[in-house]
């Protein structure tokens, strides 16, 4: 039997994001509300963009490497969730390939510094949820977020529009095609803030809007439904959106980003 500890390398460091460590990304506006004091363990949420899942996945690995220092998952945690029979286990490759988690380590990684040995992180890959997938894997995590020391981070983009995301919607109402974009989004995004998981779906079923991290986010919102019904208080703002680029043409392209906090009271 070998004790090597398994690691998944920050195989995207140096090429999407900073090999350095340093963190000045439109994302760090949601980071800035972490408390570091109190934060003891961080569930990191991203959909699986290269391999298919209809479930949602488990690391391999026992520590994440990042440009600034090692972060360990909870092995706790983890074998709690094994023993629920939810969750499929991902091949290292499968995890190393995947950027969705590994985008928002980095950001983990500088907001714990001053408390870099005090916490642990719980990466789930989610996979292309059904609606009651969605509420299933909520009701689950409902009990990790009603805790003040789990801190939930899910990752996502917003709008991907252009011939090459074979997604083109435009209402012309809102004028040039970016204006459209952005009001498309900010759509979804007001649902979102009503922390309403019925109206999300209907949202995204209506306009088809190409938001990579519709899943975790579906599940985030069906954990906050599932705590509400015990009159916990909770509120959602989004604090800052961009576009990649401002479309106004056919031949455009361009990719949404958000950044949001959600409160328990």
């Amino acid at each position: 039997m070998s004790n090597r500890v398994v690691c998944r390398e920050a195989s995207h460091a140096g090429s999407w994001y900073s090999a350095s460590g340093n963190c000045q990304q439109r994302t760090a506006h949601a980071y800035k509300q972490v408390d570091p004091s109190i934060t003891r363990r961080v569930f990191i949420l991203g959909p699986s963009h290269h391999v298919p899942l209809s479930r949602c996945a488990l690391s391999p690995a026992e520590v994440y490497r990042t440009p600034l220092y090692d972060l360990r998952i909870d092995q706790k945690v983890y074998a709690d969730l094994w023993k629920t029979g939810l969750f499929e286990r991902m091949s290292l490759k499968a995890d190393e390939d995947e950027h969705s988690i590994e985008m928002h380590l980095p950001y983990t990684a500088k907001a714990m510094e001053s408390h870099k040995d005090e916490f642990s992180i719980v990466p789930v890959l989610v996979g292309a949820l059904s609606e009651s997938r969605e509420q299933e894997y909520g009701k689950l995590l409902s009990k990790y977020l009603a805790d003040p020391s789990n801190l939930f981070i899910i990752s996502s983009d917003f709008c991907h529009w252009g011939q090459r995301f074979r997604y083109t919607y435009y209402d012309e109402s809102q004028g040039e095609i970016y204006r459209s974009i952005e009001h498309l989004d900010k759509m979804g995004m007001g649902i979102i803030e009503q922390l309403d998981p019925i109206s999300f779906t209907n949202y995204l079923k209506k306009y088809r809007n190409t938001i990579c991290g519709r899943h975790p986010i579906g599940v985030l919102l069906n954990a906050v439904a599932e705590l509400r019904k015990s009159d916990l208080e909770m509120n959602f703002t989004f604090l800052n959106y961009a576009q990649s680029s401002e479309c106004r043409n056919w031949q455009d392209s361009s990719v949404s980003y958000a950044a949001g906090a959600l409160t328990v009271h």
